[in-house]
């Protein structure tokens, strides 16, 4: 048997399959067990291929790329701890609901446990955090058709129910490779085109909650985080029948690209601090929990609402203990069925509330943009008028999604708005962004100094690529978040151990990759950079030096003026 010959059949199977499937990109990581899966993925060009030389990275590459996309994005890997550096992109692909594909490079099952280089079990090795997982036989005669069915099942289990990551285990026997003399001409895999999944309401819980629903004197909406955004128009158009507000998650796709005068809450977070709204009755959940803190908090008080979660067939994303009746079906067919159920909301219940949300957001622009210290809400709140339409905007985990929320407020241009908030770490955030960049939409992330460490290797692929990156640095020596928590008061231990100031310059890290860097000492000098980038998009990093304690003050101050701001409104 050519074995060689072999491999090189089954993993241009396999790629054909993943094609056939709806596949238009992948990323690739270096390494010799993987070399077929490589050569396949190189000498065609249905799919386009990514170098990433660092695991951990590609994974987030890939994850990025797949959300912005909505399709699969499969990531080759070579055995060993490579694919254990896709661990974390994975376990965030399964929150997120993310369909990203991990295709691993292994050793043939003799050379397993036996102390082989390179070897590690991998069989399985993601758990439960992928949806489904298969370790592929070693390619021999008869195996192409195996291997093909393995790509396209791959996609169907990546995409069908719950979106999500999936692992194909794919053990290659050397000779790898032919030589060049040897090695078979370019192939056209077949193009095939994605299918995606529908999901209708059962129409027996349905019946329960629109009963519920009919007696509702304060419905609220919540709409939170979701991968490719929620349905906008659907939403609006259930929040105007029902009389209700939507409380919109930055995350959730309703902050930018929606009317003006959309019954749209985007300050709560802000004033609900100090100034409670009143209790509603009602309450109906799209996407995952909502970044607000204190909106979760305030969820799980209203024991006296009737709760109902819309989910996809097998979600549950519910943690604060309000045991919610769940409605299963796509976010779009639940808000269009419930649009339907006649609603007597009182008169001035939505009203009042947008009307307070409108003059807490106005305190918030005002106070982000007093003269004092940099603060860190302000860039967001110039960043939602200096994105051009169509854009992405990648918040980092930490302080700059929670700045996200409180001091972006709306804007009625498109702006695709994201951030990983599966497992909310702050691993990858830059990786994830440069996959968004590489389907070819201007893409800026806002990252803290401790996460811009923690992914210095996305600089590469966005230098590599040409990638149109904006990398924001908020430089405030630490991190910033943890000043809110209750670790600040053991000032001991606090600096060197929750602060953990890295000491780095990004100015270097730039230069190391040979990309751009502005350090901006003043706003004007921000907005020039931002405005520069957008004329000629690519990578970019701009620096943005604050003080994270004298932030703390500023963000108290805008919150103290948010609250004040709403409860005059609400006459309290």
């Amino acid at each position: 048997m050519n074995t060689a010959r072999e491999n090189t059949i089954a993993a241009r199977a396999l790629i054909g399959g993943l094609a056939a499937a709806g596949v238009r990109h992948a990323v690739i990581t270096p390494g010799s067990r993987s070399t077929p899966l490589v050569f396949a993925l190189a000498d065609q060009d249905v799919i386009t291929p990514y170098l990433v030389i660092d695991e951990r990275s590609a994974g987030f590459f890939a994850l990025g790329l797949a959300r912005k996309t909505g399709r699969p994005v499969p990531i080759a890997c070579t055995s060993g701890t490579a694919v254990a550096n896709l661990f974390p992109a994975i376990a965030e692909a399964n929150l997120s609901r993310v369909p990203v594909i991990a295709l691993t490079a292994d050793r043939p099952p003799r050379l397993r446990e036996v102390g082989a280089a390179q070897t590690i079990d991998q069989v399985h090795l993601f758990g439960r955090h992928v949806r489904w997982s298969v370790d592929l036989p070693v390619p021999g005669p008869g195996a192409a058709a195996g291997f093909e069915a393995a790509g396209t099942r791959a996609v169907q289990a990546a995409m069908a129910g719950l979106p999500g990551p999936v692992q194909v285990n794919v053990p290659f026997d050397e000779p790898l490779v032919e030589p060049p003399a040897d090695h078979p001409g370019a192939y056209l895999p077949p193009a095939g085109d994605l299918s995606l999944p529908q999901f209708p309401v059962p129409a027996s819980p349905l019946d329960r909650i629109a009963g519920l629903l009919r007696s509702a004197r304060r419905p609220l909406i919540i709409a939170g985080p979701e991968a490719g955004g929620l349905p906008v128009g659907a939403l609006l158009r259930l929040a105007d029948s029902l009389g209700a507000p939507i409380l919109a998650d930055p995350l959730s796709g309703l902050r930018a690209g929606v009317p003006d005068g959309a019954p749209v809450l985007d300050a709560f977070d802000a004033w609900f601090r100090s100034v409670p709204p009143p209790p509603p009755d009602f309450v109906l959940r799209f996407g995952a929990s909502p970044t607000s803190k204190v909106l979760n908090q305030l969820l799980a008080g209203w024991s006296d609402a009737v709760h109902v979660l819309v989910d996809l067939p097998g979600g549950y994303r519910e943690p604060n203990g309000t045991r919610p009746l769940v409605l299963m079906g796509s976010p779009a067919a639940a808000a269009e069925a419930l649009a339907a159920v006649p609603a007597q909301a009182e008169g001035r219940w939505r009203g009042r509330l947008l009307e307070a949300d409108r003059a807490a957001r106005a305190a918030l622009d005002a106070a982000s943009r007093e003269p004092c210290e940099p603060f860190e809400g302000r860039v967001f709140t110039e960043l939602r008028d200096l994105l051009p339409p169509g854009a992405t905007l990648v918040a980092g985990n930490s302080m700059p999604v929670r700045d996200l929320d409180n001091f972006f407020g709306l804007r009625q241009e498109p702006l695709d708005i994201t951030a990983n908030r599966g497992a909310n770490g702050i691993d990858g955030v830059m990786s994830s962004a440069a996959g968004a960049a590489a389907a070819g939409t201007p893409t800026a992330v806002v990252v803290g100094d401790v996460s811009f460490l923690h992914d210095l290797n996305a600089l590469w692929a966005a230098r590599e690529h040409r990638l149109p990156l904006l990398v924001v640095v908020v430089n405030n020596g630490g991190g910033g978040i943890f000043h809110y928590l209750p670790q600040v008061a053991h000032t001991d231990a606090f600096e060197r151990w929750f602060a953990t100031p890295p000491g780095i310059e990004p100015a270097r890290a730039a230069a190391l990759f040979d990309l751009p860097f502005c350090r901006a000492e003043s706003w004007p000098a921000f907005c020039e950079a931002v405005e520069s980038w957008v004329q000629a998009p690519g990578p970019f990093v701009v620096e943005v030096r604050t003080d994270r304690r004298a932030n703390v003050a500023m963000h108290q101050r805008a919150w103290a003026a948010a609250a004040r701001a709403a409860a005059e409104v609400l006459g309290r």
